[in-house]
């Protein structure tokens, strides 16, 4: 077999691994970020709870100072009405009275409607509490989780290219740039297996005197088509075949 093409298989399989540990590395931020700004929505989410229930609170009060001011003016029409000296006057101030009753009904009505509404925000609020606290803790544990793995990788991809800078070395020249060349133009992927007679990425078919120098691994070939770098794997015998084949 010829002594690069087990390096640049090797070489393909660290590429493979910086790529997906660069990929991890720039996707884990994000995701912090993205946890981050859901809790940071879900705290205002809260703060407008706790905002309308406040305003709420601050409605039934007016409107309760408001029943104040009514019934104070109920109290006047009634010392007015025992002064009455005519039924007309007295029926009058009757009348007003009624109305400023009525307006009262009125006002205690909104309160309770206010109430309910209250009742309402108050059990929001306090949901929006607890499954904040969850949250909060969460969000804690993955944020800190995922600084120590985006770690990790950067440390596994600094080990991982050192590595490849080995392999790289020991690689003869024209077969390291064959390699580098296809593998920008074929999306990181340099190198591909082939059968007896195909290249396995792009699927082509050999030529005949291809295929048999092949699969002798002598030499380093690409493929005609997608021009990766091409090894060859005789298939798997099966253990019954092997298992007979070896008592024949």
């Amino acid at each position: 077999m010829h002594a690069d093409l087990p390096r640049v298989r090797e070489l393909q399989q660290v590429d493979n691994r910086i790529r997906q540990l660069d990929e991890e590395i720039g996707r884990l931020p994000k995701y912090i970020n993205d946890i981050e700004s859901q809790l940071e929505a879900h705290k205002k989410n809260l703060e407008a709870d706790r905002a309308s229930l406040t305003e709420n609170q601050k409605s039934r009060g007016l409107l309760e100072s408001e029943i104040g001011v009514h019934q104070q003016k109920i109290s006047r029409l009634r010392d007015q009405m025992n002064e009455a000296k005519t039924n007309e006057q007295f029926r009058a101030f009757q009348h007003e009275i009624e109305f400023e009753e009525s307006a009262i009904r009125n006002i205690e009505d909104r309160i309770l409607d206010k109430m309910v509404e209250a009742e309402t925000l108050a059990q929001n609020v306090k949901k929006a509490e607890e499954a904040l606290k969850i949250e909060n803790e969460k969000v804690r544990s993955e944020v800190a989780e995922t600084r120590a793995r985006v770690a990790r990788d950067e440390e596994e991809a600094a080990s991982v290219r050192a590595q490849r800078k080995q392999l790289a070395e020991a690689i003869s020249s024209s077969v390291l740039r064959t390699y580098e060349l296809t593998r920008k133009s074929r999306n990181g992927v340099a190198v591909a297996r082939a059968s007896a007679d195909r290249c396995l990425a792009c699927n082509v078919v050999f030529r005949p005197q291809f295929s048999q120098i092949l699969r002798s691994n002598e030499q380093v070939l690409t493929c005609e088509s997608c021009s990766r770098i091409l090894y060859y794997e005789p298939p798997a015998v099966p253990q019954e075949q092997d298992a007979g084949q070896a008592r024949k």
